[in-house]
């Protein structure tokens, strides 16, 4: 079967030399040598300061929520989001008693509309989380301004967006928070792992003392923490995935030309920000209805093809997260379709399968 994605696996004896280096000097966790490596190491391939590896993507929004502030324990708290996401998105807020209000996303580029922002602010909105959803960068412009201006923070879910830059720069720059997951299905990974990048150096150094229990010295505990450790067997694994980041983009980069040259006259595409990179994480195509989206997944799985509703339904339409409220996030939703894109998916034989249907 071919399957939407699959996990990146670098070189195993080169995994192999940084696992015996762990087992030499029996640290595993807690601020290791390779996690401390991986962290000057993305923070130079990046091009960022300030940046903290965690254990998870989730744990990233959470973490960043606390450090900045933004927790519904003491009161009744909102965050403007979007409802065309990962449910984690969403629930990394509920978890911590922030409401999630959901605005609808632009047409063409999926992301969070800047201009239904304003209308959703209340006083007990506390921040904006927008979402680089496929990893195409959201409006940060005019997202920002809109933050400065009623004095609310913004956390950008950038888990899409590794190593996208806009206007010559990290899209990890905007925002006073952007965080990243290194699941293993994404572009680079470390098994299971995240990453956040902060604006100010005084939140990092918060979120560090966060992510350790609250503990800031031998005898000291200064914070409401939680364990969110990345540990060394993670980070090993990040290290030789970066080593091999150049190539396996550009075998992305190959499989989505493939795509194009293929159905690029046939579909409808993300419309992509001008000034962003593409960094090849996802092949969404939006289809004409939900009845053709399930008639050519069950064409695909006929070929052994394995493509996924990346993300469907749209939030505001479960009953955890309603009510429902976005047409635009819910007619995309019901429409659209990733197809498999890894570093050796076979576009011709998914494309060919698909072309059938438009001959």
């Amino acid at each position: 079967m071919i399957p939407v994605t699959k996990p990146y696996l670098p070189s195993r004896e080169a995994l192999d030399r940084y696992l015996d280096g762990i087992y030499e000097r029996g640290w595993l966790t807690n601020n290791g040598p390779l996690v401390q490596e991986l962290t000057a190491r993305l923070e130079t391939y990046l091009g960022v300061d300030n940046l903290l590896l965690v254990s998870n993507g989730t744990l990233a929004l959470q973490v960043a929520y606390r450090a900045l502030g933004i927790t519904g324990r003491l009161e009744p708290t909102e965050a403007i989001t979007t409802p065309f996401t990962f449910v984690a998105t969403a629930s990394s807020l509920k978890w911590d008693g922030v409401s999630p209000v959901f605005v609808d996303i632009d047409p063409y580029t999926w992301c969070l509309d800047p201009a239904q922002i304003v209308a959703a602010i209340t006083p007990r909105t506390r921040a904006v989380v927008p979402v680089h959803v496929f990893g195409n960068a959201c409006e940060v412009e005019a997202i920002d301004s809109v933050a400065q201006l009623h004095g609310i923070k913004v956390v950008y879910d950038a888990s899409h967006a590794f190593g996208v830059t806009y206007k010559g720069e990290s899209l990890l720059k905007h925002g006073d928070a952007a965080t990243l997951s290194f699941h293993a299905t994404k572009l680079f990974h470390t098994v299971e792992g995240g990453a956040i990048v902060f604006k100010c150096k005084e939140d990092l150094e918060r979120a560090r003392q966060m992510i350790n229990f609250g503990i800031t010295g031998p005898e000291s505990i200064d914070e409401i923490g939680i364990n969110a450790k990345m540990n060394e067997f993670q980070a090993a694994m990040g290290l030789c995935v970066l080593d091999e980041i150049e190539r396996n983009l550009a075998a992305r980069k190959a499989v989505w030309d493939q795509y194009m040259t293929a159905l690029g006259n046939k579909m409808v595409f993300q419309k992509r920000t001008l000034g962003a990179t593409n960094n090849y994480a996802y092949f969404p195509v939006l289809l004409e209805s939900e009845t053709h989206v399930k008639k050519i997944i069950a064409r695909l799985n006929e070929q052994g093809v394995l493509p996924r509703r990346y993300f469907s339904p749209s939030l505001d339409c479960t009953s955890l997260y309603g009510p429902a409220n976005s047409p635009v996030s819910q007619d995309i939703a019901t429409r659209i379709l990733c197809l498999p894109i890894y570093s050796e998916a076979p576009a011709d034989h998914v494309a060919n399968a698909l072309e059938i249907e438009y001959e």
